[in-house]
Order: C-alpha cells, then sequence, then structure tokens
C-alpha cells in the first residue's frame, strides 16, 4: 500500500515528527459573509480546530504550549507547525508572513503545514508560500471534501472542482506540496463517488490525502438534517469496507496523512463507534493496512 505518513516523516527528517495544531486567529469566507454565513454544513464553530491551541497566544507561545502538551510522546524528535483551524490564508499577506514566519522560523519546527481552501489562494499568498519553502519545507492542506458537484453543492463547499483543480496546479508549480482532505461517507454518496473523489486526487497530482470519516457534531447544520431522518452515517464495517477499497488505489507516490479521524468527544453526536479510536485504528492496521 502507499505509505503512510509516520514512515514517510521518519524517512524524510529522520526522526519522530509531531503535528502541532496552531490558531492563526482566522474565519473563513463561508462564514464572513462573503460567500455565506452558515459555514460548510458539517464545520463546527471551531472551524475544524478544536484541537488548536488559543489564537491569544502568540504563534512562538502556541508552539510551547503544544509541545508541553505531547512531551509524554516524544523524546529527541521535532514538530510540523499545522495552522488548522477555519481557513488559515484567510488574511492579509502582512498577517500570514508575520504568522508563518513566526512558526517556521522556530528551531523545533521542520515544515509548516496550512489547512485552507483552494478559493483562498490569491497571488500574493502564493507567492509568500513559495517564498518560506525556500527556508523549510511548506505544505498546503485542502479541504475538497468530494468532486461530486451535487454533494458540493449539498454541504456548501462554496466552489466549484475546477477551483481546486488550478489550485492545485498553481501550488504544484511552486514546489508546494499539496495535500488533499476527503471525507468519505458524505451524505448521498456512494463507494463509486468516493472511489472516484480518490482517484481524482491522485491523478491530479497531489503529494498526500487524509481520508476522513464523517462525524455529526453537535450545533451545525448536519446535525439538524441527521435529526431530522434526512442523513445516516457509515457503520463501522461499511467504512472499513470503503476505506479497505480507497487505500487499494493510492499509489506510493502519494502520502496517506489519515485513515480516520476523531472529533472532540463533547461535540460527537454519530456515528458513536468512532469514540473508540483505540479499537478503530486497531482494526484499520490490522484489515486496512495489511491489505
Amino acid at each position: 500500500m502507499a505509505r503512510l505518513l509516520n514512515d514517510y516523516l521518519i524517512e524524510r527528517f529522520g526522526c519522530k515528527v509531531y503535528k502541532l495544531a496552531l490558531s492563526g486567529g482566522f474565519t473563513c469566507p463561508n462564514r464572513d459573509g462573503t460567500l455565506d454565513t452558515r459555514g460548510c454544513i458539517f464545520c463546527s464553530k471551531g472551524g475544524s480546530g478544536e484541537f488548536a491551541e488559543d489564537s491569544a497566544l502568540s504563534i512562538t507561545e502556541q508552539i510551547e504550549r503544544g509541545k508541553t502538551r505531547i512531551a509524554s510522546k516524544i523524546k529527541n524528535g521535532k514538530y510540523i507547525a499545522y495552522f488548522q483551524s477555519f481557513t488559515g490564508t484567510y488574511a492579509s499577506v502582512e498577517k500570514l508572513e508575520k504568522l508563518y514566519r513566526e512558526a517556521i522560523e522556530h528551531p523545533d519546527i521542520v515544515a509548516l503545514s496550512v489547512a485552507t481552501r483552494p478559493d483562498c489562494l490569491e497571488p500574493g499568498v502564493l507567492e509568500l508560500l513559495s517564498k518560506l519553502n525556500k527556508i523549510k519545507p511548506v505544505w498546503t492542506e485542502l479541504g475538497l471534501q468530494t468532486i461530486n458537484e451535487r454533494t458540493s453543492e449539498y454541504i456548501r463547499r462554496g466552489y466549484p472542482l475546477s477551483v481546486y483543480d488550478d489550485a492545485v496546479k498553481e501550488l504544484k508549480e511552486r514546489g508546494i506540496e499539496v495535500i488533499t482532505h476527503v471525507i468519505l461517507g458524505l451524505p448521498g454518496e456512494t463507494k463509486k463517488d468516493m472511489l472516484s473523489t480518490v482517484r481524482h486526487v491522485c491523478d491530479i497530482g497531489g503529494d498526500g490525502i487524509k481520508l476522513q470519516l464523517l462525524h455529526i457534531l453537535k450545533n451545525t447544520d448536519l446535525e439538524k438534517e441527521y435529526e431530522a431522518g434526512k442523513v445516516t452515517v457509515l457503520s463501522e464495517d461499511e467504512y472499513i469496507d470503503i476505506l479497505r477499497d480507497c487505500v487499494k488505489i493510492i499509489p506510493d507516490n502519494v502520502v496517506i496523512h489519515r485513515l480516520t479521524g476523531d472529533g472532540d468527544k463533547k461535540l460527537l453526536i454519530a456515528p458513536m463507534w468512532s469514540a473508540d479510536k483505540k479499537h478503530v485504528l486497531n482494526r484499520i492496521r490490522k484489515e486496512v493496512q495489511t491489505c
């Protein structure tokens, strides 16, 4: 099967590497009224950054707090500065450069990873990422979720597939690594739909992929749809089956950054089986990673 992230990081950096989830205090065009005010239908109020550090702290303070938080897990390792919450490029180039530079110049940081939308990569941002990529590796994580246009409209993604395709092209031309987020189990999608999305992400030249189970979280519009019986979630067996087939079509040059995901348990509505992370990961290792 394709390479897993931990193996890739050790191979590349020569040691164990952990991500530190940081917050730049960003918002999103899907929330500030530029495109919408409601956000994507599945997105929590924290903009998928429930595990990120406090944006009131400086980036250096966030890094140090993150290091302390995982100190028991890492010995003689390094870290990736991960701007996780909301849209990590949705600010002025000046603000972004200040935040990114503070992160990337920290001696314990080996790479910068920025989660963003492909429609929030203006030329000035692309040039900034390219400049920083000459200092340390820069990864851009794009929230695609699906290539199905009907599904993308339902989840209120807010941009067509062509915008994602163009963003990947622009980033790759500048030597910036691209990691794509894909959600498995989106309402109305078949296994064929999900496999088509994974195949497209790999064929277009992405460097990495994150496969994420759809979670129903409290205080989201998806919760309302779920409670009204309009949306169902995957069973554990269904997810493992789909995941197994996804992994089979991911080529060796694409690094698998995630095979599942764990939402904040205080917010999780469904599927509750996903809350037992140890069990799920053990099953994935046994039934998916060995396929």
